[in-house]
């Protein structure tokens, strides 16, 4: 690793602080066994062969290009020796995380890795997201700088989603299933009922929220996606990419419907335990751009009023309500009032609620100001000509609204705010919230909206709602998302042996000599084996002890002749053939061994 590259805790002490809880730091020395490793090698000599022709030309020099090679699993510090060239970092981390994080991430740049590896139980397909998916399937693209472009800002868009009850529950039983599929001790009861709950979910009548909708678009395109036309296209979707038996299977068009990517791929949901029935096909990285940007201007971020506000209340989580003036409510927003005409006269927030500016939390005004919620009028006063967030000191004066007097403000709306003036808090030479004591604040049609029993009255100042987003405003001081428990995969029972024959194995790249067990003449060339005879008798009790160890015999093959001897070799390959009786394993034999009996 180059000095000038910041090391993974370097990295992670750069992130904003509510970050930090979710990553960890990757030590492959110590934290993939030598079969992890050869899970590796397999997958990618498979993958890196069968996609040669059909994937994106960008993919194969992408691999080398951000430090993944092809016989081990790639170290992070190396990853980002090379991304760093790119404008690019990469962070480990344990599993799924919530997809809000996952999308600031993003849009700071920063690549999302999976630090586990797949088990050899599941090949050609994980159930929980792996280091191959994440970093041979994204990776190599950002090379590319119009993709690269496109990832970051699906962040920034996909951090401003609202997303709802459905979707936080949806993740959580994701999580879950992943967790417990992957690990081998879990009990089929057990599975069988996340399933259950997760296809439960799935089958729901919710009304898909602007986070599931963008979801959507993201599994199309950077999960899913291709890249040409319907009749042309190449693969450049993670999840085809890192999967040996969609990749080849995708490419049936009988069978798998090829789509032009519109915005309307929004539409068409997907099923992760299952292969896809259709894929979507983009022009070219800036063509996702486009669509990328339709989806985007109609979301309540950009077009802020009551129907964001409704949007907001519909979905029943902490969302951000900011006004014109840049003054941010971020809370459950329960309730908007508005006028005959859709114009928004008064909002409330219930449970503990932020008020910030510009993304920085207003002084003394975090969740614990405003534990059982907030609520304040929208819109201009009357008589007033303009918001009265743009008058001066001097001009409030000259209206009767000074601190320390008593004060009535009567909005065009019909709502009165009436109370002893105690606070003007003024920021950007904008008056941003006006606090008042012995406060009394009713409707058009006489509702009391506060009294002077409740407390304090803070009324934020601004003439109508800009925007609506997910999430709140001051991400580090209200902190919505906790970090999970970190999880552990139990390791398959196998001992030290199989592991010492996987990493002899794995030594042929090495510049390992040892000393020949002993030296065969074919014809007119000499062959030596590259092993002792130490290593001899461990490979063949391994093969006598672990009867269905497919991989440790795949691995025999890949090295084949000249470095080991041709009756350990014949009894491999016998073997293999034995165990090996599903086809998408045969397929992916058939890549790494072309010219053997499997091709």
């Amino acid at each position: 690793m180059s000095s000038a590259t910041p090391s993974q805790q370097e990295i992670v002490a750069s992130l904003p602080v509510h970050l930090r809880p979710f990553v960890t730091v990757q030590d492959p020395n110590t934290q993939y066994t030598p079969r992890d490793h050869a899970v590796w090698r397999f997958l990618m000599t498979a993958l890196t062969r069968g996609l040669a022709e059909s994937s994106h030309p960008v993919y194969l020099e992408g691999l080398s290009r951000t430090g993944i090679a092809l016989n081990h699993i790639p170290s992070i510090d190396e990853m980002n020796a090379c991304l760093a060239k790119l404008g690019w970092r990469a962070v480990v981390v344990d599993g799924f995380i919530p997809p809000a994080i996952f999308m600031e991430f993003q849009a700071l740049k920063v690549l999302v890795i999976a630090l586990d590896m797949r088990s050899v139980e599941h090949l050609l397909y994980t159930p929980a997201p792996d280091i191959l998916h994440e970093s041979a399937g994204h990776a190599p693209f950002l090379i590319d700088v119009d993709y690269a472009e496109f990832l970051q800002r699906f962040g920034e868009v996909g951090m401003q989603a609202i997303a709802n009850e459905h979707d936080h529950e949806l993740y959580e039983a994701v999580r879950e299933l992943s967790i417990l599929k992957e690990n081998p001790t879990t009990a089929p009861d057990d599975v069988a009922r996340a399933e259950a709950r997760l296809a439960a979910l799935a089958e729901s009548d919710e009304e898909p929220s602007e986070a599931a909708l963008l979801t959507r678009l993201h599994w199309w395109t950077v999960e899913y996606g291709l890249v040409g036309d319907v009749e042309d296209y190449r693969l450049f979707g993670a999840g085809l990419l890192s999967s040996l038996g969609e990749s080849q299977s995708c490419r049936d068009d009988e069978r798998v419907k090829k789509l032009p990517l519109t915005v309307n791929a929004v539409e068409t949901p997907y099923d992760i335990t299952s292969t896809q029935p259709q894929l979507f096909v983009t022009r070219s990285c800036r063509h996702m751009s486009q669509v990328l940007e339709e989806f985007a201007a109609t979301m309540a971020a950009r077009r802020g009023g009551a129907d964001s506000l409704r949007k907001a209340i519909d979905a029943k989580v902490v969302c951000t309500a900011e006004y014109d003036s840049g003054v941010q409510v971020s809370g459950v927003i329960s309730e908007v009032i508005c006028d005959a005409v859709g114009n928004v006269n008064y909002l409330q927030t219930r449970g503990p609620t932020q008020l910030a500016c510009r993304g920085s939390e207003l002084y003394g005004h975090g969740i614990d100001s405003h534990q059982e919620g907030f609520g304040s009028p929208v819109g201009l006063l009357k008589e007033f000509s303009r918001c009265l967030s743009e008058y001066t000191v001097d001009e409030l004066k000259v209206h009767r609204i000074a601190v320390g007097e008593t004060v009535e403000l009567e909005f065009l709306s019909g709502i009165t705010v009436r109370g002893h003036l105690e606070d003007v808090l003024r920021q950007e030479h904008r008056n941003l919230l006006l606090s008042f004591s012995e406060c009394t604040v009713t409707a058009l049609d006489g509702r009391v909206l506060f009294e002077p029993a409740w407390g304090r009255y803070d009324m934020a100042v601004g003439g109508r709602i800009s925007s609506v987003f997910g999430g709140v405003a001051d991400r580090e001081n209200y902190q919505l998302y906790k970090p999970l428990p970190r999880t552990t995969t139990p390791e398959s029972q196998s001992d030290d042996r199989l592991m010492a024959a996987y990493a002899l194995l794995g030594k042929e790249s090495s510049g390992r000599s040892l000393e020949p067990e002993t030296t065969i003449t074919e014809g007119a060339r000499g062959v030596e084996y590259a092993f002792d005879k130490s290593d001899m008798q461990l490979l063949r009790a391994c093969l006598d002890d672990y009867a269905r160890e497919w991989l440790l015999r795949a691995e025999i093959l890949r090295l084949g002749d000249p470095r080991l001897p041709a009756e350990l070799i014949n009894r491999a390959k016998a073997e293999l053939d034995e165990l090996v009786v599903e086809e998408q394993h045969r397929r992916a034999l058939a890549l790494v061994f072309p010219e053997s009996a499997y091709a």
